[in-house]
């Protein structure tokens, strides 16, 4: 069966945004995993402690959860091209202060630049795609957005590696972070916009053009939005009800970074297995990154982001109770494998969420709320996990944050249906 002549083909549409978004996406998750794990060598050979060390790293988190809610003004007044473009130039700067730090807090400095760009640059392409892409392909375009920035994570530490046996010095995967900033920068400016372009084919569906003629230029945005913190108390009963879902999936996302290193440790398990085990979920996460946006498109949001979540807690629930057992390992690797295909199953839900419940008119400044509630969900389980287990026990945490996980899978099996309502004609 054909398509329509307004429905173009999945593969064209996702192409459109390849130049603009995608491209940038994952040369902005390439730079991010070759540095990120090199940033406490960094901070070390600076002369800091491991607990310096370890503050190095939690500054770019901290700094990714301020950085929503400037960022939904930033974009609400200038525009998303502009914005990502911004950030690529100053996630530069941020870059050259990593190169160039005489001392720890430069380099603290530089990296809380670099996370405040990370924010920036994320809530621009997430507004950027709920703007333009038709509805009947934004989950899909979302997960194949999110999965662009996993391949970059994923990627970028093996380039790192690969850099320091070459060079000796961590100085090489700084300069790689610079060059894939400025091949950025350079798509994000020259890139053409992908609405343009289906504008000049009349291939824009109805709805996506009814979106456009609510939605005001860039040059608008600045004397109409309705500010953050007016649109936050406006929709504060969506951010509540599906904000906090959405924030425990994200904690759980961020437990499989932290729980399952930790588990593996605790059963004794070497270095190079660990690693083995975690690179299984990561190689799983990546495969499956697009099924997700062929589930929530064909299906509704609930077919992915329930079951994802019901895995994925499930599976920390259930690891908490085998950690005595005879075949713990087995029962670790089964669940680390769980983990991997729940979180797979679960690319571009936060965002296409996001996009859902957004105003059309002016999605960016509800976005900054929107992924400040996500990322502080990110933030806070390494602190839970933390804490329970210097408290109670690695298991009882590893139980706590699947017990969350499952909480949020009611919220959303509650609330989806009533704000994210999918006819027959929406898909």
């Amino acid at each position: 069966m054909t398509e329509p002549a307004l429905d173009p083909g999945t593969r064209r549409m996702l192409w459109r945004f390849a130049p603009m978004i995608y491209g940038p996406t994952l040369l902005f998750g390439l730079a991010e995993g070759a540095l990120l794990p090199l940033l406490p060598v960094v901070a070390a050979d600076l002369g800091a402690d491991v607990a310096q060390a370890a503050l190095i790293v939690s500054v770019i988190v901290v700094a990714r959860l301020i950085g929503n809610l400037p960022a939904g003004w930033l974009v609400a007044r200038i525009g998303e091209r502009r914005t990502m473009a911004i950030a690529g130039c100053l996630a530069l700067a941020g870059g050259v202060g990593v190169l160039l730090a005489p001392g720890v807090g430069v380099l603290a400095v530089a990296s809380f630049l670099i996370g405040l760009c990370a924010s920036a640059f994320g809530l621009a392409r997430h507004a950027f795609m709920t703007t333009r892409v038709p509805l009947r392909y934004r989950a899909r375009a979302l997960s194949v957005l999110g999965g662009s920035f996993r391949l970059g994570m994923f990627a970028g530490p093996f380039i790192a590696a690969a850099l320091l046996a070459w060079s000796g010095s961590t100085d090489a995967a700084v300069w790689f972070f610079l060059a894939m900033l400025v091949a950025l920068v350079v798509l994000v400016l020259v890139g053409s916009d992908p609405e343009e372009e289906l504008e000049a084919e009349g291939m824009l569906p109805s709805h996506s053009a009814l979106r456009q003629a609510q939605a005001p230029a860039d040059g608008a945005r600045g004397r109409e939005s309705a500010g953050v913190f007016r649109t936050m108390w406006r929709n504060r009963a969506v951010l509540v009800r599906m904000g906090l879902p959405a924030a425990s999936l994200s904690g759980l996302r961020q437990a499989r970074v932290y729980l399952l290193p930790l588990w593996g440790v605790s059963l004794g398990l070497d270095a190079e297995a660990i690693a083995l085990i975690v690179g299984l979920t990561g190689a799983l996460e990546f495969a499956l990154f697009y099924s997700s946006g062929q589930i929530m498109d064909r299906w509704g949001r609930l077919w992915a982001c329930v079951p994802s979540m019901v895995l994925m807690g499930g599976a920390f629930v259930g690891l908490a109770f085998t950690h005595d057992l005879d075949g713990s390992t087995a029962w670790f690797v089964a669940g680390a494998i769980v983990v991997g295909v729940g979180n797979g199953l679960s690319s571009g839900i936060l965002m296409t969420l996001g996009a859902d419940v957004a105003p059309a008119a002016d999605p960016a400044p509800f976005l900054g709320s929107w992924r400040t509630l996500t990322d502080a969900g990110a933030a806070a389980t390494p602190l839970l996990i933390a804490g329970v287990t210097a408290v109670l026990s690695l298991p009882i945490a590893t139980a706590i944050v699947g017990a969350l996980g499952l909480l949020g899978a009611v919220g959303f099996a509650v609330y989806v249906p009533r704000y994210v309502p999918h006819a027959e004609h929406d898909r």
